[in-house]
């Protein structure tokens, strides 16, 4: 049910990009908006604070006053706050309601919601879905990927919300109910936030099951995780990666089909398909089951995959010189992220660019599909040591030590590769503001070294 917001006191928890989409959408519908931030503002924040204060938004920042949170109606909050800070255990104490800005949006309109998460693939299976839709309807991506919700509940001609969701924003929508849940895979990350790993399994799971049931259940038949839990998901449930029982999405021979009910379709030619590696293809499987339900035409399906273009740091191949081809993978944050990068390459000679803020996840994997596939690794950041120790360790020796990205750019190039990789397998914060901020600059260097910048 939509709410009559007129008057009513709303805290914001953090300056976010969510954060400042909720407020703007409840300051245009009536409510009284505070907005609270723990950290001081910065200067490139002052104008932004200014913009929400003549809008007659409150703001604060350097803490969290008794003043904005009591007697506060409902708080929404940025995905990064932990359920067992101080500020949650003080709006528990008050007995206010905590949600996301995920959940504020789709209590806010009728309209359906595709939920995309998982550890890995999220974005690029949320854009290739909604552009795929976009054939023949009004799709938007959003959430982690594309706009907040809230920036677009407002415009009464979208068809569709394809909503990437992290298990941050799940912890905090309890009544969220998509229509279609989607489950990428699932590989340990993000422990210290979620204290458990099945914490983290629980938090993104709670999207497949009563009380927020969906219509449509989609899930990983390569993650034995997925496969056995598809066994228990509400709805009408669909795997993909693999031909298992009557609704099912999967490569063979070549093509990519689509099953339900038993009757299999021919969708498209991997070949035809604008990107490369196994995870890839199982992105695609996942955004066609959506299509298909949804009753998109295998025309447009296909016709949609071919234009469409992969988003930037997800094994993104920007540049060729002189033999040598460029992908930008900084978005792998993980080893599991990387693993899929790597294992897209056979039978040509990859130098690989890892390391940063380390996760401290075990290795071995990584190590084991580096010596199948990967000619040189140079590293970089912090986690340097700990990589070339575990990369000796298991048999690869072949390891280059850098000091920056530029350099680690330059001693590539002059290796002549027939591939350059930068995916990182680690965190950007040790020398980077963010993975996006990583890749750019690894595209910069590489661009303006070649002579393209």
């Amino acid at each position: 049910m939509l709410t009559n917001w007129f008057e009513k006191k709303v805290l914001i928890l953090g300056l976010s990009v969510s954060g400042i989409a909720a407020a703007k959408f409840l300051n245009r519908h009536g409510a009284d908006v505070y907005i609270t931030e723990f950290s001081q503002a910065k200067p490139e924040q002052l104008e932004l604070i200014k913009e929400l204060e003549s809008l007659g938004i409150k703001v604060e920042t350097g803490g969290h006053s008794d003043e904005f949170l009591n007697d506060a109606y409902l708080a929404v909050t940025s995905p990064s706050i932990p359920m067992d800070s101080d500020v949650m255990k003080r709006l528990k104490d008050r007995k206010i309601q905590v949600i996301s800005e995920v959940e504020l949006a789709f209590s806010q309109t009728n309209k359906p919601f595709i939920a995309v998460t998982g550890t890995n693939g999220k974005t690029t299976t949320t854009a290739l879905t909604a552009h795929i839709l976009s054939s023949e309807y009004k799709a938007e991506p959003c959430g982690n990927y594309g706009k907040p919700p809230c920036d677009l509940i407002d415009d009464q001609d979208i068809d569709y919300f394809v909503c990437e969701c992290s298990s941050f924003q799940l912890a905090y929508s309890p009544a969220f109910q998509p229509q279609i849940s989607v489950f990428t895979n699932f590989t340990p990350d993000h422990i210290t936030w979620h204290k458990t790993l099945e914490n983290y399994f629980e938090s993104k799971a709670r999207i497949f099951k009563s009380p927020q049931n969906p219509a449509f259940s989609v899930l990983n038949a390569k993650d034995e995780k997925l496969l056995e839990f598809s066994k228990i998901a509400d709805g009408e449930v669909f795997l993909f990666g693999d031909d298992v029982g009557d609704n099912c999405s999967f490569v063979k021979d070549g093509t990519i089909f689509f099953k339900r009910n038993g009757r299999e379709e021919k969708i498209i030619d991997v070949s035809d398909c604008p990107f490369i590696g196994e995870h890839n293809f199982q992105n695609a499987e996942c955004a066609i089951i959506c299509a298909k339900i949804e009753g998109i035409s295998n025309e447009n399906i296909r016709n949609s995959i071919i234009s469409f273009k992969v988003p930037e740091h997800r094994l993104e191949k920007f540049a060729e010189h002189d033999g040598i081809t460029f992908y930008n993978d900084s978005k792998a944050t993980n080893p599991e992220a990387s693993l899929v990068a790597i294992n897209s390459f056979n039978d040509c000679n990859v130098a690989l660019i890892a390391g940063g803020r380390d996760k401290l996840t075990d290795l071995k994997e990584f190590c084991e599909s580096v010596k199948k596939h990967i000619n040189t690794v140079i590293l970089i950041g912090e986690a340097a040591d700990r990589f070339e120790k575990s990369l000796v360790e298991n048999g690869f020796n072949n390891i280059i030590r850098e000091n920056s990205m530029q350099s680690a750019v330059e001693k590539s190039i002059e290796l002549k590769p027939d591939v350059v990789l930068l995916s990182p397998a680690c965190a950007s914060f040790d020398m980077f503001s963010g993975y996006e901020e990583r890749g750019r600059v690894f595209k910069g260097n590489v661009l303006s070294k070649i002579g393209k910048a």
